[in-house]
């Protein structure tokens, strides 16, 4: 089971976009290899950026609605918003500390 919240199509808005505090938004589905061995680091990330930044994932699968609206044409995808602007993507596996380095250059 992940730390991460699980958004919905009908969560996103008020977990994502109505937050003040800046969201890490991972899309991925079961099926994706390399949403499988990012997972893990997000896990990581979650205690790591307590407070800080809130992160989520978005099984795209499932919310197909949010994965269009935001363009998400390839697995894993990363999107940080803050204040409900998107600030950065990041798509493909990365490793924590290169993710990390994102992240705080964001912040």
């Amino acid at each position: 089971m992940s730390k991460a919240l699980e958004v919905t199509t009908q969560s996103f808005e008020q977990e994502v976009l109505n937050n003040d505090t800046p969201v890490l938004v991972d899309f991925w589905a079961p099926w994706c290899g390399p949403c499988k061995m990012l997972a893990p680091i997000i896990d990581e990330l979650v205690g790591d950026y307590q407070g800080k930044v809130k992160i989520v994932k978005v099984n795209v699968d499932e919310n197909q609605e949010i994965a269009s609206k935001y363009g998400i044409m390839s697995i894993p995808t990363l999107i940080l918003f803050d204040k409900g602007q998107e600030k950065d993507t990041i798509t493909g596996f990365m490793p924590k500390k290169k993710l990390a380095e994102k992240i705080d250059s964001n912040l």
